[in-house]
């Protein structure tokens, strides 16, 4: 959420970059600032009145010292009409607070100046590509055929069990969902990420802090009668251990990994997009966050990006990072880079990895801070990025080490998978 501050201080540049994104944030950006002067206004009647209650408390007290009760009781009655003008007042402002939040949280957060403009995902810019060109044999097949072949995902048998979307790991298909969550935990835990095992429903506020409340609410699955959300990634927990929280200038940073099940509506999805693994409604995921001081935050994201490009460079697959424009970035991000892999077998890049930093725009609603060096409270920055997503990871894996006598597992999960192929 961006702060007041921000939009008092200088409207039109808030108004001009969201541009960028392609967001007309003029007459919210003006009915914000209108509420923000009523606000103040009341405010300001708010402490006059109190103001005049703490008068007249005191002229009641030194009319009773003095026996003069008759007047001491119409004072009373002034301070009673007085509260009763407070009361008042306070609902007003309570409801005018009420629809200020409501229209702020409509902004999206300020893209980096990094960000260039653009409609969509055709517009990203390419800014690293790397790993083995892939060579596939003659007749090699897509891996919703390859997972049929070998007997390691039942896609009908998901639908059966649930609907599209959701399919069943069987065998070493299974055996390898589990290696993959393992290898990534514990290459993140070796560069000193934090494991933690977080709930997978969450409630509102969570969904809020993070930003996935209101924007995103029909892309979640809901639960009405608890009134919880089923998380759609690792990020919404975890960040959210932060809500609240003041930290000491001397607990930065704060590095946590975590796995969990996903769970997705993609709403709106059609056509390839949905085939095999290509886009699921439950997926496994193993998520990175991290909160930082602001000086440091970027630094931060260049270091999560190396960390995601070693564990895609170990797992020996073919890879772009994209840094996405304005119109293909999130409400709350300040700045993504998306990292694909290429699945030879569909002749297409397959996204796997998001890394973003969202600034202050998360800690600002999750009321997340921090005392500097001065013991000025300040808001800290939150990012996260996947770690790896699973899907189209294994959809690449078996895609791009397909073989005539079978499916080579990479070197660095054969401890954790106890097979060399699946044949």
């Amino acid at each position: 959420m961006l702060t007041l501050k921000m939009l008092r201080d200088d409207p039109e540049f808030v108004v001009k970059k969201l541009a960028v994104k392609n967001f007309d944030a003029r007459t919210i950006v003006e009915k914000v600032l209108a509420l923000d002067e009523n606000r103040r206004k009341l405010q300001a009647e708010s402490d006059g009145l109190l103001a005049q209650q703490k008068v007249k408390a005191g002229e009641i007290g030194k009319l009773m010292k003095e026996g003069r009760k008759d007047e001491a009781e119409e004072v009373k009655k002034e301070v009673a009409l007085l509260k009763e003008k407070s009361a008042e007042l306070l609902a007003k402002a309570d409801e005018n607070n009420k629809e200020l939040l409501d229209n702020l949280v409509l902004l999206p957060n300020i893209p980096n100046d990094k960000v260039k403009p653009g409609k969509g995902a055709e517009d990203n810019e390419v800014v690293k590509m790397g790993g083995p060109e892939v060579k596939l044999p003659e007749n090699a097949l897509p891996h919703w055929e390859l997972a049929k072949k070998y007997d390691i995902i039942d896609f009908p048998l998901g639908v059966k069990l649930t609907g599209a979307g959701f399919p069943v790991y069987k065998g070493k298909g299974a055996k390898l969902q589990r290696a993959l969550i393992n290898f990534f935990l514990e290459e993140n835990t070796k560069d000193g990420y934090m494991e933690v095992e977080p709930p997978v429903m969450v409630n509102a506020a969570s969904g809020f802090g993070t930003g996935q409340l209101p924007d995103k609410e029909a892309q979640m699955y809901y639960v009405k009668l608890d009134d919880f959300y089923l998380v759609p990634t690792a990020e919404v927990p975890v960040t959210n251990i932060f809500r609240d929280v003041i930290l000491e200038n001397d607990q930065f940073p704060q590095k946590l990994t975590a796995y969990t099940p996903c769970f997705r509506r993609e709403a709106g999805s059609y056509g390839k997009d949905v085939k095999g693994l290509n886009r699921l409604h439950q997926f496994d995921k193993v998520e990175i966050v991290r909160i930082e001081k602001p000086e440091n935050s970027y630094a931060a994201l260049d270091e999560m990006i190396a960390h995601v490009e070693k564990l895609v460079n170990m797992l020996g697959l073919r890879y772009r990072i994209l840094r996405l424009c304005g119109g293909d970035l999130s409400f709350t991000s300040a700045i993504t880079y998306d990292f694909e892999l290429w699945s030879a077998a569909q002749q297409r890049w397959l996204e796997i990895s998001s890394v973003s930093n969202f600034e202050t725009y998360q800690a600002n609603r999750l009321h997340l801070r921090y005392r500097d060096e001065n013991g000025k409270m300040q808001l800290a920055h939150t990012l996260n990025g996947s770690s790896l997503a699973l899907p189209r990871v294994v959809a690449a894996l078996l895609e791009d080490n397909q073989t005539d006598g079978g499916i080579i597992i990479p070197e660095c999960l054969r401890p954790y998978t106890g097979f060399d192929k699946i044949d």
